[in-house]
C-alpha cells in the first residue's frame, strides 16, 4: 500500500546520485549487491520509486501482509497434510455382521456364556448372543441401569447391576430363569442410602467384594456367595417354597425380537415363582488404613509386641515416630515448599480402592486351615488411594473375626494401578513414579521391575493370553507356559506400551504406539484385548475409530465400523464388550439425531452392532487356526523354552555331540 509520486505536495525524493554523493565501484559479483535497501538499486529510475506511507497506515500495510503471509502458510501446510492423508495407507474398514435395534439407550453391556447382558433406561435385558433375540428382562420404573457385571459359574450366571441411584442387586439366572437373590445396599431411608462404587467376583464365583461409599466415609464389604447351595435350590425349588409366605419374584417378560427383520421372533421362557435363594454371608469389612500420627508407645519394646505374627508388618501403623518429630518434619516441608503451598487448594475426594481375588500361591504365607481347595479364592488383596501398600486380607474368616492384615507389600511409591490376569497367575503393580512390578504368584517370585519412559505414567493394564509367533503367525500354545506373561500398558498421555517377562530373563518394554501429535485426532482412548486372536487389541481413538492391532509387529491389522449413520457419542468412554470364549465383540452406535435430541432419546431407536472376527478374510484363518500343539512347537528349534526341561537337556547333548564330529 504505497503512493506514487504525483502530487507536489509530497516530498520529493532526490536521485540516488545526488543525495549519496559519487558513484562508487560496485563489487565483481552480484550476490554481493543489497537487497532490503531499495536505495542501494543504482540501477533504477529515480521517477519510479515510491514514497513511504505514514503512520498509522503503514502499520497497517505490514499488518496486512503479515495476515496474508500467514494465511498462505496455513493454506500450504494444510494441503501438505491432506496430500499426505491421501498417501497414507489406510486399513481394511469392516462393517457390522449384525444390528440389534433397542428401544431404549444402552448404557453398559455385559457377556457371560451365550448372553449379553444389556443395562437399559428401567433395568436391563437379555439377548441370546447368536441370534439377538430378546429372552428376557428385569424392568423397575425409573430406575437407570448405569453398570452392570455378569460372572460365570458353571452352567449358571451371577448378574450384578448398578442403578443411577447406586444400589446394587445381585441376580441369579439359570436355565432362562432369573432370581433376585438380594439387593447388596439397598436400605428404607433414603438419607443413609449407600453408593455401590465398584465391585467384583472372585474366580469361580465363590466370593464377592463391593467398594461403598456414604455419608463421607468409603469400605469394602467382602460376602462369601454359597453357589452349590443356589444350584439345589433352583433345581429342587419344592425344597425351598414357603406356601404361607409369598416371596418376591421377577418374572421374565416374553418379547418381540430386536433383531433384523429376517430374524425369528419366538421367544420361550421357563419362570419359577415361589423359589426363595439363600443369602450371601457377610464375612468381613475393610476400611481405609488409618493416617500415620503420632506414637503412644513408649519404648520399642512395645511396638515389636503390637505385631503378632507378623502380620500387618510394614504398614506403617505401628511405629516409634513421636508428634514433636511428625510437627518438625511438617514445619521444614511448609518451609521449603511455601510458594508452592500458598493459595486455595481442593478438597481431596473420598480415597477408593483396588481390589484383587487371589488364588493360593507362595507368595502369600497362608496357614494349611486357610489355604482350601485348588482353584478356590482364599485371599484379597487390596490397595487404597495414594497410599504405598498393598494389603493381604484371608478369606476364611467370620464376621466375629478381627479385621487385620495376613501381609503388607510396602511400595517406593504410591500405587496407581494394578492388573491380575483372568487365570490369576501374575500380578502387575504400577506406582505413581512410573515403575511397575511384575509378580508371578504362582511360583511365588518377582518376574521384574520395568520403568515406562520418563513423562509415561500408568492408566490402565491389560494381560495379554501368552501367544508366540510361529511362521509369521500369532499363536496360542496349547499346553501351559510357566513364568511367562505379556501385557499392554496404555499412558496417561495416550502412549501404548507392551512389557513382556519370561523367568528370571528379565521384563522387557516395547513402545507399540507414541501419542500423534500429527494426527491428534487418533489419540487413544481406551484398550481392550482380544482372546479370540492371539496378540490383538482392540484401540479406540479419540476421533471414534475402532482399530485391531497386532503387537507383535506391532501394526494395525484393520478397522471396524458402524454403517455412516451412526457413531460413537463418547469416543473417550465407548460402550463396548468383548466376549471371551466367542470370536466377537459388540459395539453400541449413536444415532447424530438421537444425540442432539437427548430429551426424546427414549422414543427413539438405537443399536447395538456384532462384530465376528471369523467372517471376515483378515481375520478367519487367525480365529480358526489359533493354537499350536507341542509336538509342533518340539519340532521347532526357535521355541527351546516350551520344552521340558528332560527334553531341553537331551536337545542340548545332542547339539553338543553333533558339534564334536564336525
Amino acid at each position: 500500500m504505497s503512493s506514487p509520486k504525483e502530487s507536489p505536495i509530497q516530498k520529493m525524493r532526490l536521485p540516488v546520485y545526488i543525495r549519496k554523493g559519487p558513484l562508487e565501484v560496485p563489487s565483481p559479483s552480484e550476490k554481493d549487491w543489497s537487497k532490503d535497501d531499495e536505495e542501494d538499486y543504482v540501477l533504477k529510475d529515480p521517477d519510479q520509486e515510491l514514497d513511504s506511507l505514514p503512520q498509522p497506515y503503514r502499520m497497517i500495510n505490514k499488518l496486512v501482509n503479515l495476515l496474508f503471509d500467514r494465511s498462505w502458510e496455513i493454506i500450504e501446510k494444510r494441503d501438505a497434510e491432506r496430500e499426505a492423508e491421501r498417501s497414507r495407507v489406510q486399513p481394511v474398514v469392516y462393517p457390522p455382521l449384525l444390528e440389534s435395534k433397542l428401544d431404549n439407550i444402552p448404557k453398559c453391556m455385559a457377556i457371560s456364556q451365550d448372553y449379553v447382558f444389556i443395562g437399559e433406561a428401567n433395568g436391563f435385558s437379555i439377548y441370546n448372543l447368536y441370534n439377538a433375540k430378546r429372552v428376557g428382562a428385569w424392568e423397575k420404573v425409573k430406575v437407570d441401569v448405569t453398570s452392570i457385571w455378569a460372572t460365570d459359574l458353571g452352567s449358571e450366571v451371577l448378574i450384578a447391576p448398578v442403578d443411577e441411584t447406586g444400589i446394587i442387586r445381585l441376580f441369579y439366572y439359570y436355565k432362562e430363569s432369573l432370581f433376585l437373590i438380594k439387593a447388596i445396599n439397598e436400605v428404607e431411608d433414603a438419607s443413609k442410602q449407600t453408593t455401590c462404587v465398584k465391585m467384583a467376583v472372585s474366580l469361580g464365583g465363590d466370593f464377592a467384594a463391593f467398594l461403598l461409599q456414604g455419608a463421607g466415609d468409603v469400605w469394602l464389604d467382602v460376602y462369601k456367595l454359597p453357589k452349590d447351595t443356589w444350584l439345589k435350590e433352583v433345581e429342587y425349588p419344592q425344597l425351598t417354597a414357603n406356601p404361607k409366605k409369598k416371596v418376591r419374584q421377577l418374572q421374565l417378560n416374553p418379547t418381540d425380537s430386536v433383531t433384523p427383520d429376517n430374524l425369528e421372533t419366538d421367544v420361550c421362557t421357563c419362570f419359577k415363582g415361589d423359589v426363595k435363594l439363600s443369602l450371601p454371608v457377610y464375612i468381613m469389612k475393610i476400611k481405609p488404613p488409618k493416617p500415620v500420627t503420632g506414637t503412644t508407645f513408649k519404648s520399642p519394646l512395645e511396638v515389636f509386641a503390637k505385631v503378632e505374627d507378623c502380620c500387618g508388618l510394614g504398614s506403617g501403623q505401628n511405629h516409634f515416630i513421636k508428634d514433636s518429630q511428625w510437627e518438625q518434619h511438617e514445619a521444614i516441608f511448609n518451609a521449603s515448599y511455601k510458594k508452592y503451598l500458598d493459595g486455595e487448594w481442593e478438597e481431596e475426594p473420598l480415597s477408593t480402592a483396588t481390589f484383587h481375588f487371589l488364588l493360593p500361591s507362595s507368595v502369600i504365607p497362608m496357614p494349611a486351615e486357610a489355604r482350601g481347595p485348588s482353584g478356590v479364592a482364599c485371599v484379597l488383596g487390596i490397595h487404597w488411594t495414594g497410599s504405598h501398600n498393598f494389603f493381604f486380607y484371608s478369606l476364611h474368616r467370620t464376621l466375629k473375626d478381627k479385621v487385620d492384615p495376613e501381609s503388607v507389600w510396602p511400595c517406593a511409591a504410591p500405587i496407581a494401578v494394578s492388573s491380575l490376569s483372568c487365570s490369576g497367575s501374575y500380578l502387575v503393580l504400577a506406582c505413581d513414579d512410573g515403575v511397575l512390578t511384575l509378580w508371578d504368584l504362582q511360583k511365588g517370585f518377582p518376574l521384574g521391575v520395568v520403568a515406562l519412559s520418563k513423562g509415561c505414567f500408568c492408566q490402565s493394564i491389560h494381560f495379554l493370553k501368552y501367544f508366540l509367533v510361529h511362521k509369521g503367525q500369532n499363536v496360542y500354545p496349547e499346553f501351559p507356559m510357566k513364568s511367562r506373561m505379556k501385557c499392554v500398558v496404555l499412558c496417561t498421555d495416550a502412549s501404548l506400551h507392551l512389557v513382556e517377562a519370561e523367568g528370571t530373563q528379565g521384563p522387557a518394554i516395547h513402545v507399540l504406539a507414541e501419542r500423534s501429535v500429527k494426527y491428534p485426532n487418533e489419540t487413544i482412548c481406551a484398550v481392550a484385548p482380544v482372546p479370540a486372536l492371539p496378540g490383538m487389541v482392540l484401540i479406540f481413538s479419540q476421533d471414534g475409530s475402532v482399530r485391531l492391532m497386532d503387537v507383535a509387529k506391532p501394526q494395525i491389522a484393520c478397522a471396524f465400523a458402524p454403517p455412516r449413520a451412526y457413531c460413537l457419542a463418547a469416543p473417550w468412554n465407548p460402550v463396548f464388550v468383548v466376549s471371551s470364549h466367542h470370536p466377537c465383540f459388540l459395539l453400541r452406535g449413536d444415532h447424530p439425531d438421537e444425540m442432539e435430541h437427548t430429551d426424546a432419546s427414549r422414543d427413539t431407536r438405537n443399536s447395538i452392532f456384532y462384530f465376528s472376527f471369523e467372517t471376515y478374510p483378515l481375520l478367519e484363518n487367525i480365529s480358526r487356526n489359533c493354537t499350536i500343539s507341542q509336538s509342533d512347537l518340539a519340532a521347532n528349534t526357535a521355541f527351546p523354552q516350551t520344552l521340558p526341561l528332560e527334553k531341553r537337556c537331551e536337545r542340548f547333548l545332542h547339539e553338543g555331540r553333533r558339534s564334536r564330529r564336525t
